[in-house]
């Protein structure tokens, strides 16, 4: 199995218009599909997605953007465009791990870490970061365990835990691990912090097949995790997962308007995505 995974991101109306703005701020992003509801586009090599879902869920600082820019200039060009109303969680400033680091929230909710390259001449990136906080601090260590266990090619790169002499002694203060191919930030964030994982950030699992599917689906609620409806489940950290096969998006897209608005309320009684009953519906005369 190697399947592709990245973000959607939760908006009420504004998924568009949030997207044009992320892509005019990085060289090679775009647009790629744009349906009103969802919006897929890609900023520096990554998918992305975002649904206007209405106002039922909200993102918050639980899952961020990290941003690596190429030098402090383009550091700073990204921070003045991105604050631009929205708010800064840690202001832009020199720090032990970076010469230049900040945090911000921009206009639409999301969360950005942004930072210059450690060395001149690293490329730009953008990987996105977890945070656990809450009940769920102290679990990094164990979420990138459980979930190298479920997605194969599984490396851990990177694992930063806090010093021996400090409060949070044990637990991980910064790692970088790949599922997939796919590279991800986990961090346990001690202190007092209102927000953790929602629906309002969660990652999209494609899927080929039904075998895949089901397989995502039984590791991923294993073990305290929660099925959801429409392809969406919670695992037992409390992220989000959308768990979808290619056939979803082939019968729901499909220019036989009548024939796909029967998947799609087919799909809206489902919780795990069962491909042969979207078919029969699709298919029904």
């Amino acid at each position: 199995m190697s399947n592709k995974i990245y973000l959607c991101l939760w908006f009420d109306g504004k998924g568009k218009e949030a997207a044009e703005l992320y892509c005019s701020l990085f060289k090679n992003s775009k647009i790629i599909n744009d349906t009103g509801m969802v919006v897929i586009f890609e900023l520096l090599g990554k998918k992305i997605m975002t649904l206007n879902g209405g106002p039922m869920f909200k993102i918050n600082p639980s899952i961020s953007f990290s941003i690596l820019c190429e030098n402090i200039d383009e550091t700073n060009r990204i921070w003045d465009r991105l604050r631009d109303g929205g708010s800064v969680l840690m202001p832009i400033n020199k720090y032990f791990w970076s010469e230049r680091y900040g945090w911000l929230q921009d206009k639409y909710g999301m969360n950005w870490q942004i930072s210059v390259v450690s060395k001149p001449g690293d490329p730009p990136s953008l990987t996105p970061s977890m945070l656990f906080t809450g009940n769920q601090f102290g679990k990094a260590a164990e979420a990138i365990k459980f979930y190298s266990s479920i997605f194969k090619n599984a490396e851990t790169m990177v694992m930063y835990p806090y010093p021996e002499n400090d409060a949070n002694a044990g637990n991980v203060m910064f790692s970088e691990f790949k599922l997939n191919g796919y590279n991800l930030i986990a961090m346990d964030g001690p202190g007092e912090h209102s927000d953790t994982f929602s629906e309002g950030v969660s990652f999209v699992v494609d899927c080929a097949d039904q075998q895949e599917v089901d397989y995502y689906w039984e590791k991923l609620t294993g073990d305290g995790g929660q099925e959801s409806m429409c392809a969406w489940l919670k695992d037992r950290f409390g992220v989000s997962w959308q768990i979808v096969p290619a056939k979803l998006g082939e019968l729901i897209g499909s220019p036989d308007r009548e024939k796909a608005d029967r998947a799609i309320q087919a799909m809206l009684k489902m919780k795990k995505i069962i491909i042969a009953d979207l078919q029969k519906a699709y298919d029904r005369n």
